[in-house]
């Protein structure tokens, strides 16, 4: 059965701050609830669903027509851990919004919903579902150490090897977590000495928008 209503932390229309799709405008849909426990995360208000109410599918999907009328380019779908709530549901609500869809998750849990562009953040603690790796658009590892940078190879490895022989791999991103001394210089340095890899900030953050 599927549901009608999601845990819901906040919406916003504000611009994509981190990965590919850096600088476009966006409609975000933060899901609550995640087990995954990072450190660093600089969303954990949203870990517990729930400290948050439940909204129906039809006001999100309404709420993601606005934001297209208002120029949003697409839909990104994030938490949270997105993937620990059903999403099919809701996919199909937002199609009526015409706007791709996107999904950013650790990869923890099997994916559900139908969604155009894939950012998969892995974190060592709680690797990701196989078929994530085997379906992401963007690889995203967040490094706060060297060995966050081993990791992020031993991922990239692993993705390529679960694609079919002519499938493009992800794309490979290196993202310096935030406030956390030395992680930048960190990033910036791999990124030099590995062109395979580009460097993604958290350009929201520089700018102090949403």
């Amino acid at each position: 059965m599927v549901s009608l209503s999601l845990p819901v932390v906040e919406t916003f229309h504000s611009l994509q701050g981190e990965g590919l799709h850096a600088g476009r405008s966006a409609f975000f849909i933060r899901l609550a609830g995640c087990t995954v426990g990072c450190s660093w995360c600089d969303t954990k208000h949203s870990w517990p669903v729930g400290a948050h109410g439940q909204r129906s599918l039809a006001a999100l999907a309404a709420e993601a027509r606005d934001a297209a009328k208002a120029g949003a380019a697409f839909v990104v779908i994030t938490g949270g851990e997105p993937l620990q709530q059903p999403l099919d549901g809701l996919c199909a609500a937002l199609a009526a919004a015409g706007l791709p869809l996107h999904l950013e998750t650790s990869g923890v849990g099997e994916p559900s919903g139908r969604f155009d562009w894939i950012t998969l953040s892995p974190k060592p603690h709680r690797p990701p579902a196989a078929t994530l790796l085997a379906r992401c658009d963007e690889l995203k590892v967040v490094v706060t150490s060297a060995a966050d940078l081993a990791f992020a190879e031993a991922m990239a490895a692993e993705a390529g090897r679960l694609r079919p022989p002519a499938a493009l791999g992800p794309e490979l991103l290196i993202q310096p977590a935030w406030d956390e001394s030395g992680s930048e210089a960190l990033a910036v340095a791999y990124v030099r000495r590995n062109p395979a890899w580009r460097l993604s900030l958290q350009s929201h953050k520089w700018l102090g928008v949403r």
